[in-house]
């Protein structure tokens, strides 16, 4: 069932002015508070390789987990991680549960009005995925199938945007469940990241996984609360010295199997600053 765009853009408000509200009673500490308790609280994504997941030892992993790790060892602390799902991200962050978020943060105008981005450090690609056999050449076509997507997650937004009035759309708590509900033939396509292919097709490679529909390329920042300068400019030091000192480079290379891309000076509606 689609959402109105007047009830999804209410919806939006209301979720950034609770955020604003409850950024301003958190009691999280300064980057200099963190540094006395000798740890830093990551938020991040726990079921999304290779962004973020635990794996099968229970250790963090992923590009996110690499840029969180080297972001503690950049403020002289240990790394706490705090797995979170799509929706709980801000939450987490507002509340003061985490101190800041590497956790596939797609920059957003409606997202910076919850949060504070730092400087882009990822870059992101979101597609309608398929099996080689289903038919999906233009966004009316999306009409004649069910469409999974995690709830609350970029891909939400665009396959709502996208799609048909009628498209049946089912919202999935993560990036895991969404993809489960491809395989299993709950849906018959998903809104999907630059990862979706690889993982659904290690599942079931017969099926040729692909992506049919190209939506948007999007860059991904850490996030801190909204006015806080202190963090944003510690999380903007940060990225700027691994970007020069090739540590950036080597999680690229790790993780994404490419080069460092040439990130954008400026997003429209994405402040990289506390303004």
């Amino acid at each position: 069932m689609l959402f109105s765009p007047i009830r999804r853009q209410l919806g939006i408000a209301l979720l950034a002015l609770a955020a604003i509200a409850i950024a301003g009673k958190s009691q999280a500490g300064t980057p200099e508070d963190v540094k006395k308790k000798g740890v830093v609280v990551i938020g991040i994504q726990g079921d999304n390789p290779p962004w973020g997941y635990v794996d099968s030892s229970g250790k963090q992993d992923g590009i996110d987990a690499d840029m969180g790790r080297a972001f503690a060892e950049y403020l002289g602390v240990k790394a706490e991680f705090v797995p979170l799902a799509v929706a709980n991200r801000i939450p987490a962050l507002t509340t003061g549960r985490v101190d800041i978020l590497f956790a596939t943060m797609a920059m957003l105008p409606e997202r910076a009005k919850a949060v504070q981005y730092s400087k882009p450090y990822v870059a992101n690609e979101i597609t309608l995925v398929a099996a080689q056999a289903t038919p999906i050449n233009s966004n009316a076509d999306m009409g004649k199938y069910v469409i999974g997507v995690p709830r609350s997650s970029t891909q939400d937004t665009q396959v709502t945007n996208s799609a048909p009035a009628g498209t049946e759309i089912r919202r999935f708590d993560d990036d895991a469940a969404t993809i489960q509900a491809l395989l299993s033939g709950q849906v018959q396509a998903v809104g999907a990241n630059s990862f979706y292919p690889q993982r659904l097709n290690a599942a079931k490679p017969e099926l040729g996984f692909e992506p049919k529909l190209h939506f948007t390329a999007l860059y991904n920042g850490a996030c801190t609360r909204l006015g806080d300068k202190e963090w944003n400019e510690t999380a903007n030091k940060f990225i700027d010295q691994i970007k020069s000192n090739g540590k950036l480079a080597s999680f690229y290379a790790k993780w994404m199997k490419a080069p460092v891309p040439i990130f954008p000076d400026s997003v429209p509606g994405v402040p990289f600053t506390v303004q």
